[in-house]
This record gives C-alpha cells, sequence and structure tokens, in this order.
C-alpha cells in the first residue's frame, strides 16, 4: 500500500504549522484541523464495503483515498500522527452511554487518546462526531467545567473511573415540523461516556468493530451517517435528513436547521459539504434512534 507518510496526513488535514513544537497549541491545531476536514461517517456499510481496523487499510481510506471514517479508524489515525510527531500517547477505551437505554454500555466500544505533556495529562477525541464532538483537548481534572465552542465539558472522577458529560445551550429549529423529531437532542445535560486509564491496542477494538458493521441490532447498520465540522457549527446527514447546527448564534442559543434531500441531493451534497465522492452505490439509510445532532 505504500508508506504511511505523516506529511501526506499534515496536507489531509490542511495542517501547515509547527510540526515538532509539542505542546498544547499544536495538539489543539492538529484536532481542530481533523475534525474540520475528516468526516466521522460510516458510509462504507451503506455502499456494501467493510470498515477496515488494520492502520495500513485505514491510512490508505482516509489519507490516500481522503475519506472518511468512524470513531475506531478516526481515533486511530489521531493516535498514530500524535504518535509519530513525537506526543506521549496512550489509546484509551470507554463506555458509550445509551441514550435510549438510559445506561452506559457493557463492553469497551470507543477509543480516546490520552496525550500527557508537562506531567499534566489531556483526552483527545476526534471520532464522537455531531455537536459532542471536542474541539480542544480536555485536561484530565475532575469536576472543572471547560468551556469550548460546541458546548460545557466536564470531567469528573470517581474511583479511577472517569466520566464525561456536556451541558448544552437552547437551541432554536425554524422547521417547526422537525421540533420533535427523533434527531433532535433534547437533553441538556448529556452523558457521553466513561472510561479508565488502562491502556488499551486497536486490537481490543476488533470486536466491536466487527459488531457495529453486521450485527442487525447495530445502529451502525441501522443508519447511515456523515458529519464535518465548520470553524462555527457542525453538518450531519443522516439517511435523506440533512442538518446544520450553528453553535451560539444568539445568546447562550444554537441554530439547528433541517432539509430533507432526495437521492440526488444527497450526492451534491457530500460531494460540496463533506468533500465525498463515492466510488460504489450509496443506499441511504434511518431506521435507529440513536443519532442526534
Amino acid at each position: 500500500m505504500g508508506i504511511m507518510d505523516i506529511e501526506a496526513y499534515f496536507e489531509r488535514i490542511g495542517y501547515k504549522n509547527s510540526r515538532n513544537k509539542l505542546d498544547l497549541e499544536t495538539l489543539t491545531d492538529i484536532l481542530q484541523h481533523q475534525v474540520q476536514t475528516i468526516p466521522f461517517d460510516n458510509l462504507n456499510i451503506h455502499c456494501g464495503e467493510p470498515m477496515e481496523l488494520g492502520l495500513e487499510a485505514v491510512f490508505d481510506q482516509i489519507v490516500r483515498k481522503k475519506r472518511g471514517g468512524w470513531c475506531l479508524q478516526i481515533n486511530q489515525i489521531l493516535h498514530w500522527a500524535l504518535t509519530t510527531m513525537g506526543f506521549e500517547t496512550t489509546m484509551l477505551g470507554s463506555y458509550v452511554y445509551n441514550v435510549t437505554a438510559e445506561r452506559y454500555g457493557r463492553a469497551v466500544m470507543h477509543p480516546l487518546v490520552m496525550v500527557t505533556l508537562c506531567g499534566r495529562k489531556y483526552i483527545v477525541d476526534a471520532g464522537y462526531g455531531s455537536s459532542f464532538q471536542m474541539r480542544q483537548p480536555l485536561e484530565l481534572i475532575s469536576g472543572k467545567d471547560q468551556p469550548q465552542v460546541p458546548c460545557i465539558f466536564r470531567l469528573t472522577e470517581e474511583g479511577g473511573t472517569w466520566y464525561l458529560d456536556q451541558i448544552r445551550r437552547e437551541q432554536y429549529v425554524p422547521n417547526q415540523e422537525f421540533l420533535n423529531s427523533e434527531l433532535l437532542e433534547k437533553k441538556k445535560y448529556r452523558k457521553i461516556y466513561y472510561f479508565t486509564l488502562e491502556p488499551q491496542t486497536i486490537e481490543d477494538f476488533e470486536s466491536p468493530n466487527s459488531y457495529f458493521q453486521t450485527s442487525p441490532a447495530s445502529a451502525c447498520v441501522k443508519d447511515s451517517y456523515c458529519v464535518i465540522h465548520t470553524p462555527d457549527g457542525v453538518y450531519c446527514l443522516v439517511g435523506f435528513t440533512l442538518m446544520h447546527r450553528r453553535f451560539s448564534y444568539k445568546d447562550n442559543m444554537d441554530l439547528v436547521e433541517f432539509k430533507t434531500l432526495n437521492m440526488e441531493e444527497v450526492q451534491e451534497e457530500l460531494k460540496k459539504i463533506f468533500n465525498i465522492s463515492l466510488e460504489k452505490k450509496f443506499v441511504p439509510k434511518h431506521s435507529a434512534t440513536f443519532f442526534t445532532i
């Protein structure tokens, strides 16, 4: 497949700044560039292609083919890039909160990266999509509000377990018919996941990677989704529904717009907004209730 070149990754995310300053500013810059250029998506599944986990295959998909990927792929490439740059990194695993069941999952499903800088530890995660996506590294401090563009994040530690929650703004939805949509996040306080500081490897995620794309019960099989962040908001395409959340369009309020597309418009918007051109036939799908903007 060729050499996995860090310069090719920098070009993919449009990063032109310092390569050798291993500080918080550089770490933040890399995270922000990645979430604004690499879509969080599961489109392969809905084009009849596998979501592969091997680093070579992930690099080929995301960097060379300029595609997106889901959390297992996106955070793997982020972990590889930061480690290659020389950051002190540890891959961790988290238990994701299931809103429908109102409980945390029973297995490690979602990878994240811990970076240690000058004795301080930070969490970076480029693969949570939607308005739950952090824009800056979160310092591992318990009980401290960490305001960012999308919302206020808060980490809380209890007996060695860390919980990530967010506090969200009010929202204005001009399309009245979507006010009760299951795609609209209704909670102001939102649990995201919990994790411990026990190191993981990407091999630890082979089981969830297989489950997500093969189980009929998997929300990733039931829904096609694609997410990209912009400096002031986020676009999400779920099935045939295109959503746009503009953060802080008024004081303590987000603007959330919905639009229902036809098949031709889906292809157009994938190219225009997400910079994605699919080679295989794409079948948009939405039947689950797990995805919210």
